[in-house]
């Protein structure tokens, strides 16, 4: 199958709770994760719930990159997808995790697309689990 996009799931633990609580941090840390992707931003739109949690995503020409946040817990839950050639989505992945200070994430990998032929739509999911090291910026 020809994938038409890549679709990461991201479950994101051990995040910096000031970091995940500040829409406008968040928000210039994805504007430059779809820069390091290669995407072109289109939109953004960031909410701060009360007393804490942001919502918010980046609509790029690709896709999009979205957030929901629960600081109170250290998680985020994060969503990268992009469709075409040119996006690196993993790239954007990565830098967030690493501004996120995130010490582990769940990823999901969901190729989609179509099937030409008989027009069926069709999807490959790939899974893995990091503990992030922080201090040094490698994965174990």
């Amino acid at each position: 199958m020809d994938t038409i996009g890549h679709h990461y799931v991201v479950e994101a633990a051990g995040c910096d709770p000031d970091i995940i609580a500040d829409p406008d941090k968040i928000r210039e840390i994805f504007l430059e994760a779809a820069k390091r992707g290669n995407m072109e931003v289109k939109a953004s739109y960031f909410f701060k719930f009360s007393p804490m949690g942001v919502s918010g995503v980046v609509i790029v020409a690709e896709s999009h990159i979205s957030v929901h946040t629960w600081p109170e817990k250290g998680y985020a839950a994060l969503d990268v997808y992009t469709c075409g050639e040119k996006a690196d989505p993993e790239k954007a992945v990565d830098y967030i995790l690493e501004k996120f200070k995130a010490q582990y994430a769940h990823v999901s990998e969901i190729k989609r697309g179509i099937e030409e032929e008989d027009q069926t739509f069709t999807h490959t999911i790939l899974t893995w689990e990091e503990k992030l090291d922080i201090r040094n910026g490698k994965s174990k």
